[in-house]
C-alpha cells in the first residue's frame, strides 16, 4: 500500500509540474527551488549534450541551458549553487552492488591490502582481541595474489590466534572463504562432509578440511553465523548510504538482498532518510515470493523498487570456480563449477520461465565462457516459450566470452552488466590461468559495443570499491593494478570517457527500466546530479581515479558536500 501511495504521490508531483510549466507560457515562469549555474554540464542527453546551468523544481529538472536562460527561473527563495566552472554530470547509477554487506564491510576487519599471510593473520588476531564472546569475525576481502608466494590460506594459519573466536573471512571475489577450526566445528563440517553441488570443501592430502570453502560450500558454514540484528542492518545501511553519497552514487541496484534489507530500505524511505534510489533483485530461488503477489519488473516508486531476480550460473576466476569450456591452465584438473542453482540446469530453466511469465526481470551472474553460453541458451528457451517482448535480460559480469556469443547477446537483447575495475584487478593474474587467447575476450567492452550490446556499469561493491572514478579510470585506461600494463591490458577494449559515463548513467538506467526517469540531465527527469573537482574529459586519463566529488544531489537535495568546512 505504501508503495502504491508513493506512486500516486509521484504522479501528483508530475501533474503539478506540468500545470506549472503550462502556466509559464501565459504568465511568469514558476521559480525554481534550485539553480546550479556556471557549470560545465555534460548532460548525457544527445539532444542537448552541453549546458552551463540547470534549474530544479521540487525533485525534477525543469530547465537546462545557458546561464542567462536559466536565470529567468530564479525567484526570491531559489537556492543558487555556483559551480565555479566545475564539471556537472548525472548522478552515477551503480548497476551491481551488495549494498548492506558493503556497509558492513566498512566496519569489518580489512584484509584486502594485507601484503603477506603474516599480515593477514596479524590483523585477524587484532580483531579477535576486540571481538565480543559469541560474535564471529567476518568480512575481510582477502587477496592471496598479493602475497609471495600467492597461496590459499588454511585454518592452521589463524587457529592459534583465534581459539575462542569463530572466523569466516571472505576472499575479495566473494566466492571463497577461510573458516577457522571453531567455525568449522560450529557448522558441523568434518572430513566426512561431502562437497555440496556447486561447491568445494578444500581438503588436505589426508582429506581433512583446510578451512577454505568455495561457492556453495560457503553456505554450509554461513548458516551457523548469528543473524544480523535489525539494529546492525540499519547501521550498515546508513553507513552504505553515506558512503554512496560521498562517491556521487545516486542510484544502486542491489543484487541478492535479503528481504530484511528491503524492509530497512522501506523504513528509511518513510523517515525521509533514503538518500540513494534502490532497485532490489532478490535471489531467483525465491521467485514465487514475487509471483504470488503479482509484482512485475521495476515495481515501486522513485526511491525503492523491486521486480528483478538474481540468479547464479557459476563462481569466479579468482577462486577458479568460473565455468569454462576448457580447463584452467594452472589447474588442468578443473574447468570450474556450475553453481548450485544450476543443478540440474532444468531447475534454473523452470525458475526463469516462471519469473518471465510473471513479468519479472532476470539478472544472471555468469563469468566463465561456458557459463555465459549456458545462460544465453536458457534465455533463448525463455523467449521461445514466452514470446517476444521487452525483457531486458541481464548477464552480470559477462567476463570471459566465447567468440560466438557476442552476436547472441545482441540477438537476445541481453544487457552486459559489467564492472570495469575487475578488469584492472583480474588482469594481474588472468592470463596464467586461462591463456592469452581466452583473455583477449575478457572484459571485452569495445567488442560488446561494436556488436550493438548495451553496457551497464557497476562495481560489485563490496567486492570492488564503490568509487565511480576508479571504474571510469579502469574502463578508459585498462591499466592493471600491478603497474605492468600502463598502456592498457588488451588496450583495443578501452572505452572513451564519454562512453564510460553513458554506460554508468543512461546504460544503468536502461538496465532497470528507468531511462525515462533518470540517467541524463534533461527536463522532466529526476534531479540527481554530481559535481566533480576535475574535468575528466580533458585531464590526463591516469588522473581520473584521483577525481573527488564536490557535491551530490538526489532529487535536488544536497546529500553530500565535499566542500563543507573549506
Amino acid at each position: 500500500m505504501r508503495t502504491v501511495l508513493n506512486c500516486v504521490a509521484l504522479l501528483s508531483s508530475a501533474a503539478s509540474l506540468i500545470i506549472h510549466s503550462l502556466g509559464a507560457t501565459a504568465q511568469a515562469a514558476p521559480a525554481a527551488d534550485l539553480i546550479i549555474a556556471n557549470a560545465k554540464i555534460w548532460t548525457v542527453d544527445r539532444a542537448q549534450p552541453r549546458a552551463e546551468a540547470v534549474a530544479v523544481f521540487r525533485d525534477r529538472i525543469i530547465a537546462v541551458g545557458g546561464n542567462s536562460s536559466i536565470e529567468a527561473w530564479r525567484g526570491p527563495h531559489t537556492r543558487v549553487v555556483d559551480a565555479h566552472g566545475h564539471l556537472l554530470l548525472p548522478g552515477f547509477n551503480d548497476a551491481h552492488v551488495h549494498f548492506v554487506s558493503g556497509g558492513l564491510q566498512l566496519d569489518n576487519v580489512q584484509l584486502n591490502d594485507a601484503r603477506s599471510k603474516e599480515e593477514f593473520a596479524r590483523r585477524i588476531a587484532e580483531r579477535a582481541r576486540t571481538t565480543r564472546k559469541g560474535e564471529w569475525i567476518v568480512g575481510g576481502e582477502w587477496d592471496e595474489t598479493k602475497w609471495n608466494p600467492p597461496t590459499i590460506p588454511s585454518k592452521e594459519l589463524i587457529d592459534p590466534l583465534t581459539p575462542d573466536t569463530a572466523v569466516f573471512v571472505s576472499r575479495y571475489d566473494g566466492h571463497m572463504v577461510l573458516a577457522n577450526s571453531l567455525a568449522l566445528r560450529l557448522a558441523g563440517i568434518t572430513a566426512a562432509t561431502p562437497d555440496p553441488p556447486g561447491g568445494i570443501i578444500v581438503r588436505d592430502p589426508r582429506g581433512h578440511p583446510t578451512g577454505a570453502l568455495k561457492d556453495a560450500a560457503m553456505d554450509l558454514a554461513s548458516q551457523a553465523i548469528p543473524p544480523l540484528s535489525h539494529a546492525q542492518r540499519w547501521q550498515a545501511t546508513k553507513r552504505a548510504l553515506a558512503h554512496a553519497a560521498s562517491m556521487g552514487v545516486t542510484s544502486v541496484q542491489h543484487m541478492n538482498p535479503e528481504y530484511a534489507d528491503i524492509a530497512v530500505y522501506n523504513e528509511l524511505l518513510e523517515r525521509g532518510e533514503l538518500t540513494a534510489r534502490i532497485y532490489a533483485a532478490p535471489l531467483i530461488t525465491g521467485v514465487d515470493d514475487q509471483v504470488k503477489i503479482g509484482i512485475r519488473h521495476a515495481f515501486g516508486g522513485p526511491f525503492l523498487r523491486i521486480g528483478a531476480l538474481k540468479a547464479y550460473a557459476d563462481g569466479s576466476l579468482g577462486s577458479r570456480t568460473a565455468y569454462f569450456y576448457q580447463p584452467y591452465l594452472d589447474q588442468p584438473g578443473t574447468r570450474g563449477l556450475l553453481g548450485d542453482e544450476m543443478h540440474p540446469v532444468s531447475l534454473m530453466r523452470d525458475r526463469m520461465q516462471r519469473a518471465d511469465a510473471a513479468g519479472l526481470q532476470i539478472c544472471t551472474h555468469a563469468i566463465g565462457d561456458e557459463a555465459i553460453s549456458t545462460v544465453l541458451d536458457l534465455y533463448s528457451d525463455v523467449v521461445k516459450s514466452g514470446g517476444a517482448r521487452d525483457r531486458r535480460f541481464r548477464i552480470e559480469h559477462a567476463q570471459h566470452m566465447a567468440a560466438k556469443d557476442f552476436e547472441r547477446f545482441r540477438q537476445l537483447e541481453v544487457i552486459a552488466s559489467v564492472q570495469p575495475y575487475h578488469a584492472i584487478d583480474d588482469g594481474r593474474f588472468a592470463e596464467p590461468r586461462i591463456g592469452h587467447e581466452r583473455a583477449s575476450r575478457t572484459y571485452a567492452f569495445r567488442t560488446f559495443l561494436e556488436h550493438g550490446v548495451r553496457l551497464a556499469f557497476g562495481t560489485d561493491w563490496e567486492v570492488a570499491p564503490l568509487n565511480p572514478m576508479l571504474t571510469i579510470y579502469a574502463a578508459v585506461t585498462r591499466a592493471t593494478l600491478d603497474g605492468k600494463n600502463p598502456n592498457g591490458w588488451f588496450p583495443e577494449q578501452k572505452l572513451t570517457v564519454t562512453e564510460a559515463i553513458e554506460a554508468y548513467t543512461m546504460g544503468s538506467a536502461f538496465a532497470e527500466f528507468e531511462e525515462q526517469e533518470k540517467g541524463s540531465i534533461s527536463p522532466g527527469k529526476l534531479a540527481d546530479m554530481v559535481l566533480l573537482d576535475q574535468d575528466i574529459f580533458t585531464i590526463d586519463p591516469v588522473k581520473i581515479g584521483d577525481t573527488k566529488i564536490l557535491k551530490t544531489f538526489v532529487g535536488g537535495k544536497l546529500v553530500w558536500d565535499g566542500e563543507a568546512g573549506k
